[in-house]
């Protein structure tokens, strides 16, 4: 098993930016992929970033090209979330999480680990 805890999230107004830190313990060895998530009121848990821990290959959704930048430090087994450029819309529970999986990384039914998720407000 996987522990993730987030951290990082607040409020912030538009324009700004926020980082968000993901700290992996435990079989972390059982992982080859990191997401991060976010999941506003009202609506389903969409995709935002992934990173491989080996090679960094790196995907964004559209939303957030360019302005979210996704890292890993591998030697602390923690991934970040850098966010400029922040807009009411990221507003959003954000989650970190964790897969083996090797296909449908877009999709969170398919990242078997979960940390427990940290709030983003972006006001107006």
């Amino acid at each position: 098993q996987v522990q993730l805890v987030e951290s990082g999230g607040g409020l912030v107004q538009a324009g700004g930016s926020l980082r968000l830190s993901c700290a992996a313990s435990g079989r972390t060895f059982s992982t080859s992929t990191m997401g991060w998530f976010r999941q506003a009121p009202g609506k389903e848990r969409e995709f935002v970033a992934r990173i491989r821990w080996s090679g960094g290959t790196i995907s964004y959704a559209d939303s957030v090209k360019g302005r979210f930048t996704i890292s890993r430090d591998n030697a602390k087994n923690t991934v970040y979330l850098q966010m400029n450029n922040l807009k009411p819309e990221d507003t959003a529970v954000y989650y970190c999480a964790a897969t083996s999986a090797r296909y449908g990384l877009g999709n969170p039914g398919n990242f078997a680990s979960w940390g427990q998720g940290t709030q983003v407000t972006v006001s107006s």
